[in-house]
């Protein structure tokens, strides 16, 4: 009998057992670890969706860096936007752990092969829309990305750590300016109602559509690589933005919103799916302008990333000229 170094792969059956009781006993996936190819494709595809809403998120609101208010309004937006980059950066590099390559992910995107969050195709038509965004988009966010710091693969669930905490304090600023426009003129109370009118439906659209329509969810629910269905995150959101309205002095244009004590949750009225359809598939009101200053930014880039590949290649090339010497 001949004996090698090399010790033979386990079959397959032992190797799915194992990623079975792992996700079972709520441990971690690491990059290392075999996982089903299903999972692997599941991943890429959520995480890449993610990486992509960072970075085309950061268009609407910092359309109104250079109309700020204020300096100190000025100061606010432009470190937010800059958060999102960062989050865009973070969630790009836990794909690559699963073995994307980044570039891959980005001409995914810019030719429309990949999709990004559905919200961010909507206009901001006032420096209103900016505390709603914050209040509303990043308070669903909030909803959606806690339970994913709890997510069955680790890269993807340290990263929404630092994301998560990130997105609060954009929650709370966001809030901080409608309470400060609300104190202000009647102008200024009724451009934060018109905020509040435009965004509160498209809001409720971000989870995703009814769970009975989700062919995804399902079973990502079962590899625990998130932790809710869409509709459990929307009643959530709805449950806890009611109060803070209250509390705001605006009203939630959704006449069917009401508390129901025997479910204890309030309920609401359904959102238009069909548009949530249209906006998804590239009909929304600003799908073909976000995508085009993404490609433009991407291609006046390019000498950037040539310069630092060059600049690595020869860094790498002095320290081989080095360790030869």
């Amino acid at each position: 009998m001949t004996t090698t170094d090399t010790a033979e792969a386990p079959p397959p059956e032992p190797l799915q057992e194992h990623f079975d009781a792992t996700i079972a006993h709520d441990r971690r996936i690491e990059p290392r670890d075999w996982m089903p190819d299903g999972y692997r494709k599941t991943l890429i595809r959520q995480i890449a969706q993610h990486a992509h809403s960072e970075i085309i998120g950061m268009q609407p609101e910092g359309e109104w860096i250079t109309r700020a208010p204020s300096l100190r309004r000025k100061a606010i937006l432009f470190a937010k936007v800059q958060d999102e980059a960062g989050h865009g950066l973070y969630l790009y590099s836990a794909a690559e752990t699963l073995g994307a390559d980044r570039a891959d992910l980005t001409e995914r995107l810019i030719e429309g092969r990949q999709k990004y969050s559905s919200i961010f195709n909507y206009p901001t038509l006032s420096f209103a829309d900016v505390g709603v965004i914050g209040w509303f988009v990043d308070g669903a966010a909030i909803c959606n990305q806690v339970p994913l710091c709890r997510s069955s693969y680790g890269p993807y669930a340290r990263a929404m750590v630092r994301i998560c905490k990130e997105e609060s304090f954009h929650q709370r600023q966001g809030y901080e300016l409608l309470m400060t426009m609300m104190r202000g003129t009647e102008a200024q109370r009724a451009m934060v109602q018109d905020a509040v009118d435009r965004w509160w439906w498209p809001s409720l659209m971000m989870f995703g559509p009814p769970d009975d329509a989700s062919p995804n969810s399902a079973r990502s629910m079962a590899w625990k690589i998130k932790r809710h269905s869409n509709d459990e995150l929307r009643q959530r959101f709805v449950d806890m933005t009611v109060p803070q309205a209250e509390k705001l002095g605006v009203t939630l244009p959704d006449p069917e919103l009401r508390w129901n004590e025997e479910r204890g949750h309030h309920d609401f009225g359904t959102p238009d799916w069909e548009e949530l359809t249209r906006v998804i598939k590239g009909d929304g009101p600003c799908n073909a302008q976000r995508i085009q200053r993404r490609r433009s930014a991407h291609e006046e880039g390019a000498w950037v990333r040539e310069a630092a590949t060059a600049h690595a290649a020869k860094q790498a090339a002095r320290a081989a000229k080095g360790a030869a010497a």
